[in-house]
């Protein structure tokens, strides 16, 4: 049998529940829920790290950040001759492609009087990755930068609208009082990256002959900020009644956790969440994700006519997660479910019985399973395991998931160190820990307590002691995954 072709879409900062086949009533997400239906959504998937670069770096190595010594935005990137899951699917004979943002090492900190702001300097180091075909895009705030060119701002230019598009990406830039604003692009839907995203997709796909099983990275930068959804399906969602999730609740968190929480708020601009002012930044956020669905369709849409769907796997994921206004945060940096669970759909080659897993997976499986399927060497210590066999169904029976998911982050800060948080969840639980100070943060009991409103940590003075049983066996977990540091 011939090796199946593999698309792995992976979006920015897509939260779990913003699916309709997540139970979620007024997103629309027809082409994802057909996947689901054709393949198994995995309803418990952690990321690996909260945050973008550690979350990538992490996915494409299957080793975990505090590994890789990746573990901010910016900060150490991801050492070039680690071996990644691409790689190994070159030497078994595939063709592989990235479309969109990898984020795999700091190359949106481009400097334009330093390096003449041109992205495109970047691609063969994108390439070494395991890649023979790239086209990078970073985020949209680096379009907004004076003198910086991606693919994506050259065709704006073409287009003759770059200039609306920029200062509209300006009004609401990154780290000030608007960042969270929600507003309508000034463009077209056609025009808007994701859209131009996917008809490079489609050109690659359109040049890909049979005899060589093919690799597609198709990597949207959105729904990630700025929350600026296109026209149509913007006005699709004026008027929709998002409800908004969580409200945090007031308790005594241990200072380290607190004060990690007060950098979280200021992050967030969180005086100025009020119900409405959320509720539009959902409104574009929910457009942006119907517009990364629309596209899912066109692409699924090609191989029907290419004669590719029955041989090609479609895997769909995001790095992290989003607050959305849940417990009064916006963003991520935080082991709050909005932020720390992203979808995972696998539909294998010709689908299978649709079934949603409650199974603990990870990020770091995807690799070994994408690798699992294309019959190729699997990745030396790989913290991932294959998760093929839940897809089928003479195997589904023998499919287990984890005892435990991990998560890590350290603290976006000026100096090279701050406080390093690692997350740890069971089939019931969820525990963070200071690791520096080996300070335990939360503890929250998942199925008493779906909306981790009630830190148990933070009920009385004998809290501790209360769980110490508990908080001893996750700590103790957490130390095994943090254990193998090579940098």
């Amino acid at each position: 049998m011939s090796k199946p072709n593999i698309i792995f879409i992976f979006a920015d900062q897509h939260r779990h529940d913003a699916l309709g086949c997540a139970g979620n009533e007024i997103i629309q997400t027809p082409n994802l829920d057909r996947l689901a239906g054709e393949g198994v959504r995995f309803a418990n998937t952690w990321c690996q790290s909260p945050i973008c670069q550690p979350s990538r770096a992490s996915m494409i190595s299957s080793a975990y950040p505090n590994e890789l010594g990746v573990m901010r935005n910016f900060g150490r990137d991801l050492d070039s001759n680690r071996p990644t899951f691409m790689q190994h699917l070159q030497q078994a004979g595939y063709r592989t492609a990235n479309v969109g943002k990898t984020h795999y090492y700091s190359e949106g900190l481009v400097e334009p009087d330093k390096d003449n702001g041109n992205m495109l300097q970047f691609d063969e180091q994108v390439k070494a990755f395991g890649f023979d075909h790239n086209v990078e895009e970073f985020d949209r705030y680096v379009h907004a930068m004076d003198g910086v060119t991606t693919p994506y701002t050259r065709y704006l230019k073409g287009e003759g609208v770059f200039e609306s598009y920029r200062d509209q990406v300006k009004s609401i830039w990154r780290l000030t009082e608007q960042h969270w604003d929600g507003v309508t692009s000034p463009i077209s839907k056609e025009q808007d990256l994701t859209s131009f995203l996917t008809r490079e997709a489609q050109q690659w796909l359109a040049a890909q002959q049979e005899g060589q099983p093919f690799f597609l990275q198709l990597s949207y930068v959105q729904p990630h900020v700025p929350l600026m959804g296109d026209p149509e399906w913007s006005a699709f969602y004026a008027d929709a009644p998002i409800s908004r999730g969580a409200k945090f609740v007031q308790q005594s968190h241990p200072e380290i956790w607190q004060n990690y929480l007060t950098w979280c708020d200021h992050h967030a601009n969180g005086k100025l969440l009020n119900d409405e002012y959320v509720l539009a930044g959902a409104r574009q956020y929910y457009a942006m994700i119907s517009l990364v669905d629309e596209s899912i369709g066109k692409i699924v849409a090609q191989l029907e006519e290419q004669n590719m769907l029955d041989n090609t796997m479609l895997v769909y994921s995001a790095d992290h997660g989003e607050m959305l206004g849940d417990h009064d945060l916006m963003a991520k940096f935080c082991f709050y479910r909005s932020s720390v669970q992203i979808p995972l759909i696998v539909r294998p080659p010709g689908g299978c019985a649709g079934k949603v897993s409650d199974a603990l997976v990870e990020l770091v499986d995807v690799g070994p399973t994408l690798l699992d399927a294309a019959g190729a060497a699997a990745l030396a210590d790989s913290q991932g395991r294959s998760i093929l066999s839940f897809t089928d169904a003479a195997k589904n029976s023998e499919a287990v998931g984890r005892d435990y998911s991990f998560s890590e982050i350290m603290q976006q800060t000026r100096s090279k160190e701050g406080p390093t948080f690692r997350a740890l969840r069971d089939a019931r639980y969820r525990m963070t820990l200071e690791t520096t100070t080996q300070t335990p943060c939360e503890l929250y009991d998942l199925q008493e307590d779906p909306h981790e409103a009630h830190n148990l940590l933070c009920e009385s003075a004998s809290s501790l002691s209360k769980y110490a049983e508990r908080i001893e066996a996750m700590t103790q977990a957490i130390a095994k995954r943090t254990a193998n540091h090579t940098w």
